[in-house]
């Protein structure tokens, strides 16, 4: 159908005129020469101002065509098999039944001459064409035939491979390398676009699984099932560009890829272990010079943000982040330090890895393989005259005595504990065999966080709750029947989970002259946090609770991530017992 006769239909279905026709056609051969790689159709649905669905619609009742809701169809195997995975991925076309001899094939673009052809002359029997918008059927390509797959279908062919050791790579939607390289581009492009954090490549006897971790949650990727007959290649892929022995697959490695990704450069940093079933593989994405939040972006309230740029702003003293791995204890240290970085303070911090660089900071990497441990470059970062310190994780006595001695002679010391609370922290340090009446004397203040997710914004709905269910978890008792509850109904935006972005819940105990004595008595922990509630210390539950009623978060994600039992107590009774009953 050459551009007349598509003229001559649209206006004949009074779907664009004619002289609309002739000046869009003349930008859209403008655009196409300067590079756009936007079809013909999708340029005049932009230019009409109409959204594509709804003008696929109105194009597939002209031309007699059933217009589908893939969300709401299951295609069967054999029907996919009626086209080959090239061309379905090539084209953006989906095979969605087959009966009676006859295939039915859903695109995006009717006028698509070489499109068209193509599918009829693959198909092998008469075609009945549908509608769709192009991003459905590539979000169906993607859940019935895998991430990669038409990459794996070129793989199939036996091609000879150049595996390029060290390079830094440029990553792309297309790239056209070799496929195994292209494959593995293709994983970590998708991670990108899905904002994940990991990448797990998991090894099982009859598949390779391949699962990103986006918002703090893991998901699966959708693979082809031919997968894991590439594993090795694969996984051999991985190892040289982080600059791994690819021949060495009975012990633990890791390694670091430099890429760049529409601009932005990403470190990926690379870790395998061996399994039964082959090697696992997890890359973490580290976004290299990210801009992160600012202390006033983080979520505090205004009394606890009041109260931590004090703590930061004073000369001495040690600042403990604690929590578990991933709940954003870096990326407040980095808040902190941001916010009192200067011309007049030396701050030096070291690290394993240095995740974000920090401009005007002295940032040094651990290196555990040479010697360079946490307690050894602290050792040294106290010869080199500086204001303020930060300590990636203290995990032993040895780096503990060294950020408490330098606290002590006046240097202000910023440091992350893996506890589950603010109040434990006092309990592990003295565990580790610092002496009580150092810690007390040390330490400022300990705040304990979690990260929560985010309501998505766009399919934003309010939540009816049961009363019984709020007493159950605890919910503040004179504000359940007035609080409102919000969550995500799901779409698009949001990968119909319901949930976009994450923020922090957070407990910040300030050590003052009633809670020092408790810890020179080696109280417990709950005394401690029992101490530190009555003089205003909010839980990670009770902040939670708060961005519950801001509309911020959900119940459930406040549940999810923080610990039922240490606020048992507070519940009454006839609650207390029926969550035992339902344990």
């Amino acid at each position: 159908m050459g551009f007349a006769s598509i003229k001559d239909f649209f206006a004949q279905v009074a779907l664009v005129t004619p002289d609309q026709f002739d000046e869009w056609n003349k930008a859209w051969r403008v655009a196409v020469e300067s590079g756009s790689q936007e079809s013909l159709l999708a340029f005049i649905c932009r230019e009409r101002g109409i959204a594509e669905d709804l003008f696929l619609q109105q194009l597939a009742e002209a031309l007699g065509w059933p217009f589908l809701d893939l969300s709401k169809l299951e295609v069967p195997p054999e029907a996919r098999q009626k086209v080959p995975t090239k061309v379905a991925f090539q084209y953006s076309v989906l095979p969605t039944h087959f009966e009676n001899g006859q295939l039915q094939v859903v695109v995006s673009n009717p006028f698509e001459a070489a499109m068209l052809n193509a599918v009829r002359f693959n198909a092998g029997s008469p075609v009945q064409f549908a509608l769709a918008p192009k991003v459905e059927i590539e979000k169906a390509l993607k859940k019935y035939y895998g991430v990669g797959a038409e990459t794996l279908d070129e793989m199939s062919k036996d091609e000879p491979l150049e595996l390029l050791v060290g390079e830094d790579k440029e990553i792309t939607e297309g790239d056209q390398e070799a496929s195994v390289i292209k494959f593995v581009n293709q994983i970590i492009w998708e991670a990108y676009k899905d904002r994940a954090t990991d990448i797990h490549f998991e090894p099982a006897e009859d598949e390779l699984r391949i699962r990103y971790r986006i918002d703090g949650i893991l998901h699966q990727t959708p693979m082809p099932p031919q997968l894991k007959r590439y594993q090795a290649a694969l996984i051999s892929r991985i190892k040289v560009m982080s600059g791994m022995n690819i021949a060495e697959k009975r012990l633990p490695q890791d390694g670091r890829i430099n890429v760049r990704i529409k601009g932005e450069e990403i470190d990926i940093r690379v870790s395998t272990v061996p399994t039964v079933y082959g090697e696992s593989v997890s890359l973490r994405l580290l976004t290299r010079g990210k801009i992160f939040l600012s202390l006033d972006k983080l979520g505090f309230s205004a009394l606890e943000e009041h109260a931590i740029r004090e703590i930061i702003l004073k000369p001495h003293g040690i600042f403990l982040v604690t929590g578990p791995t991933g709940s954003g204890k870096s990326t407040s240290l980095y808040a902190f330090l941001s916010s009192i970085n200067s011309v007049h303070k030396r701050i030096i911090t070291i690290e394993e890895p240095v995740e974000y660089e920090l401009k005007g900071i002295n940032q040094i990497a651990v290196r555990s393989d040479i010697g360079l441990t946490f307690a050894m470059g602290l050792r040294h970062i106290l010869r080199q005259d500086p204001n303020v310190i930060m300590v990636g994780e203290i995990r032993d006595l040895e780096t503990a005595e060294i950020a408490i001695r330098a606290a002590l002679t006046g240097h202000l010391v910023f440091s992350t504990l893996h506890t589950n609370d603010a109040p434990s922290a006092f309990t592990r340090l003295i565990d580790m065999g610092i002496e009580p009446f150092l810690v007390a004397s040390s330490v400022e203040a300990v705040m304990a966080q979690r990260l929560v997710r985010n309501i998505c914004p766009h399919c934003k709905v309010e939540q009816k709750v049961e009363r019984d269910y709020l007493r159950k978890v605890g919910f503040p008792a004179n504000e359940i029947e007035t609080a409102k509850f919000w969550h995500g109904a799901g779409c698009e935006e949001c990968r119909q989970l319901g949930y976009q972005g994450r923020q922090g819940i957070y407990e910040l105990l300030l050590l003052n002259e009633s809670i020092r004595p408790l810890i020179l008595n080696r109280s417990a922990a709950t005394t401690i946090a029992a101490k530190a509630m009555q003089q205003g210390m909010r839980t990670l539950r009770t902040d939670g609770w708060n961005k519950v009623k801001a509309g911020r978060t959900t119940l459930e994600e406040v549940l999810r991530v923080t610990q039922i039992e240490e606020h048992m107590d507070a519940l009454a009774d006839d609650s207390k017992s029926e969550l035992r009953l339902n344990r």
